[in-house]
């Protein structure tokens, strides 16, 4: 059983917690959206990575697989650190209330 007991605290636990998706897209297209972004993401860093290794193919000197090397690092590192991140909604509680200003100033205004 809740130990929130009264409607009031269920309420304010309810726009704390619950979260609203204002992104601006279809909220349902996200399923979608998501993986295909992170899949992108990953498949770029795996490009990325390829190209470095490119210089290094076959019987090379040493100082030449070092410099691959490094490059491999260097370019999945910052590739990794512009991959995709999802983006948390905002709680219930910021849209309510940007809503209920947004609809203060249209009645005002008009």
């Amino acid at each position: 059983m809740s130990k929130v007991k009264t409607p009031q605290d269920k309420k304010r636990l309810s726009y704390e917690h619950d979260r609203r998706n204002t992104y601006g897209e279809n909220h349902k297209s996200s399923r979608k959206n998501i993986p295909r972004s992170k899949r992108l993401s990953h498949q770029d860093e795996r490009r990325a990575v390829r190209q470095a290794l490119i210089p290094a193919q076959g019987d090379v000197p040493d100082e030449v697989a070092d410099e691959a090397h490094s490059q491999v690092l260097r370019t999945g590192r910052i590739k990794k650190l512009r991959a995709f991140r999802k983006s948390p909604d905002r709680p219930l509680g910021e849209v309510v209330a940007g809503r209920l200003r947004r609809r203060k100033r249209e009645q005002i205004e008009g």
